[in-house]
């Protein structure tokens, strides 16, 4: 649970990069391209997480842009990485200009459930962090370089000078 809402910012404005990072290693093409019945396309889980992002925000009372619960896929890259940053942005900017750490025990309903906002935030990045996981995964199977971003990916051990880590 967040207790100081300069550490979440901290942490968010550095999760906001890696996910665009990750992001921006995706291909119009890859969007929509459906691996197994059970796997959600990579398009299809950075969506749920740009939209989920959006959706829990608002369930803390924060001012962000909202996405229509049945919006399809963004049809290219670029849509997608502008709608999240604005909703990314939205998010870190309503909670420097509006939150004091006072404000992250307050309570929300969120999913039939009273949660603190701190945990709220705690919840909602440890959401994004897990899809992230996902998408690097699917990216790999669709071919693309999955980047790093908790660590190296396979192709960046060289650029540390050692091998591939299995």
């Amino acid at each position: 649970m967040y207790r100081k809402v300069s550490d979440f910012l901290e942490d968010w404005k550095s999760e906001t990069d890696s996910t665009i990072k990750v992001f921006s290693g995706l291909t119009d093409e890859s969007l929509n391209k459906k691996f197994h019945n059970d796997v959600r396309s990579a398009g299809r889980i950075a969506w749920h997480m740009t939209m989920t992002l959006a959706e829990m925000a608002q369930l803390m009372g924060l001012k962000v842009t909202s996405i229509e619960k049945d919006a399809p896929v963004p049809s290219s890259v670029r849509e997608l990485i502008d709608k999240f940053n604005e909703i990314a942005a939205g998010l870190y900017s309503e909670i420097e200009k509006n939150w004091t750490d006072d404000t992250l025990l307050r309570e929300d309903e969120l999913f039939g459930e009273i949660w603190k906002r701190g945990k709220s935030l705690s919840v909602t990045m440890a959401h994004h962090i897990h899809h992230l996981g996902q998408l690097t995964v699917v990216m790999r199977l669709a071919g693309l370089k999955g980047p790093g971003v908790y660590g190296p990916a396979k192709e960046e051990w060289a650029d540390y000078g050692m091998e591939p880590q299995e």
